[in-house]
């Protein structure tokens, strides 16, 4: 039985065909798995636990079903799904992962990571990340109707995208240095993360001792999953119809 790692799926209304091609995968390759890791930005935004959208009800609908069958399914918050709650990952069967977690995969100690915290030369973003970890400041926000939290997170997304459009594209990617800095301080062979969404396994040297990096797709043209077996890692990609 093998294990699956996918991330950036940015489920949204608008994207019908996402959706669908994440139920596909559900009941296609990734059905009798023994795991599944979803390292953040599941949804491209999430309002909290309480949203009552006919996209959230699909997804709970279909992910429960899946956990039930027997997978043990795990979620981790990404800068886009940051305020999803212990209710919601009951209702889906999931279990809410700390970013970073660590776990054993194909005979290797591994870092997972949603990504988005090595991102260190995006200073405007590690402002707003710092921001929107705070306890406070996600109370603060959670106590707002469920029509404002939706402005405030088309807002955010307009924001966060005409910024973008005005960044060096090397400072959206991840920092080597707090790379190394991470592998190091977890004692780790291979580090998987999601975020920026380059796609691709890097080899590094760190202290004289080989290691990987690996960096999962975003779903838009194609699906991206990396499948865990007993001894091999295999990052897999397929059209998205």
């Amino acid at each position: 039985m093998s294990t699956y790692l996918i991330s950036d799926l940015h489920l949204d209304a608008g994207r019908p065909r996402i959706t669908r091609a994440f139920f596909d995968f559900l009941r296609g390759p990734a059905a009798g798995a023994s795991a599944l890791y979803i390292l953040g930005d599941f949804f491209e935004a999430w309002v909290g636990d309480d949203d009552d959208a006919p996209l959230v009800h699909e997804v709970v609908l279909e992910l429960s079903r899946y956990s039930g069958s027997g997978v043990e399914v795990y979620l981790m918050h990404g800068n886009r799904d940051f305020l999803l709650g212990v209710d919601f990952a009951q209702r889906v069967g999931a279990v809410l992962l700390q970013d970073p977690t660590i776990l054993s995969l194909a005979g290797h100690r591994v870092l997972l990571m949603h990504g988005d915290s090595l991102c260190t030369r995006d200073e405007a973003y590690m402002t707003f990340r710092r921001q929107a970890r705070d306890p406070n400041w996600q109370q603060a926000l959670l106590a707002k109707s469920l029509e404002e939290r939706r402005a405030i997170a088309a807002q955010i997304r307009a924001v966060s995208t005409a910024m973008n459009s005005r960044k060096a594209v090397d400072i959206m990617d991840v920092t080597p240095e707090e790379v190394e800095r991470m592998m190091r301080k977890y004692h780790v062979d291979i580090l998987i993360h999601g975020h920026t969404h380059r796609p691709g396994r890097h080899l590094l040297t760190i202290d004289t001792k080989p290691v990987e990096r690996i960096v999962l797709g975003d779903w838009d043209k194609s699906g991206w999953c990396l499948k865990a077996g007993k001894d091999a890692l295999e990052l897999m990609r397929w059209p998205i119809a």
